[in-house]
């Protein structure tokens, strides 16, 4: 099925969201009244999305659209980290048929998220490396707390390529020159400097202070009809997203021979080990 026609489906009738509230072990998610699902990343110390953390996004996912809620807040439980990106841990000396499974799922997390039919906003209340900003840059708005924090995609600083899909959630959300200089810089953004290139809208005093702009974003809708401005957002994502649909198995194979990489082993070997040396 086509993205365009899911969103014609899912948005046939339109019906009342009724009441949702899960909590899980790594993914608490709430719907209020008004039917916007606050999902808050909740796996210390850092929001590190291993398997296990994407599995439940995946599926609180799968349960906001089942919902029919309008529109889904993505936060973390953190005060300092938004999340950190992709677990290093999933990566180094992998078991073959988990590190597939990881990726697989994480390509989900992404279909679901950025192809969402309902709107997304993510209340940034700390720093949002890597596969952080990538979950921050898939929602269509983005609120940051102020503070000594950054984002941005630094995988070149560990020598590692970001993917098609990445670049493209980066080039849909600021502008292409602009997202050249900072993929291939490994380049980290302050709030001030995130706010002034567009990767981020809005800067809050506050987690709760981010999601109430979260929620003024998202009330700007109420009185736009919700099949045209869902079909509108997958009109303007359906490229990106085409793009992985016609080479998910490609990209798998990418990654796959790139964790078995004995140089990218050696070199997630030494951060590690760094990262020891600074605890």
């Amino acid at each position: 099925m086509s993205v365009l026609r899911r969103v014609l489906c899912q948005n046939r009738w339109l019906p009342q969201t009724r009441a949702l509230s899960t909590q899980g072990p790594l993914v608490d998610l709430k719907v209020d009244d008004g039917g916007v699902a606050i999902m808050t990343l909740q796996r210390p110390p850092v929001n590190s999305l291993n398997l296990d953390l994407l599995k439940e996004m995946s599926k609180s996912l799968d349960e906001i659209a089942k919902n029919k809620s309008k529109a889904m807040i993505l936060t973390s439980a953190s005060p300092k980290v938004f999340s950190a990106g992709l677990d290093i841990m999933e990566m180094y000396k992998p078991d073959l048929k988990r590190v597939e499974e990881f990726w697989t799922t994480l390509q989900e997390v992404w279909f679901k998220l950025f192809g969402s039919n309902f709107i997304t906003a993510a209340a940034i209340n700390g720093h949002a490396p890597a596969g952080g900003c990538l979950l921050a840059m898939s929602c269509e708005y983005r609120v940051m707390t102020g503070g000594n924090f950054s984002i941005g995609l630094n995988e070149t600083a560990l020598g590692i390529v970001a993917p098609n899909w990445f670049m493209d959630t980066m080039t849909n959300t600021i502008p292409v020159r602009e997202a050249e200089y900072a993929l291939t810089t490994a380049r980290m953004f302050n709030v001030e400097e995130a706010l002034k290139v567009g990767l981020i809208d809005e800067v809050a005093t506050d987690k709760d202070d981010a999601i109430a702009k979260c929620k003024g974003f998202i009330a700007k809708f109420d009185r736009i009809p919700p099949l045209a401005r869902s079909i509108t957002k997958l009109k303007m994502r359906q490229a990106a997203i085409k793009r992985l649909q016609d080479g998910r198995r490609e990209d798998l194979n990418e990654f796959m021979q790139f964790v078995q990489n004995p140089k990218i082993q050696k070199s997630l070997e030494m951060y590690i080990q760094s990262l020891k040396k600074k605890a």
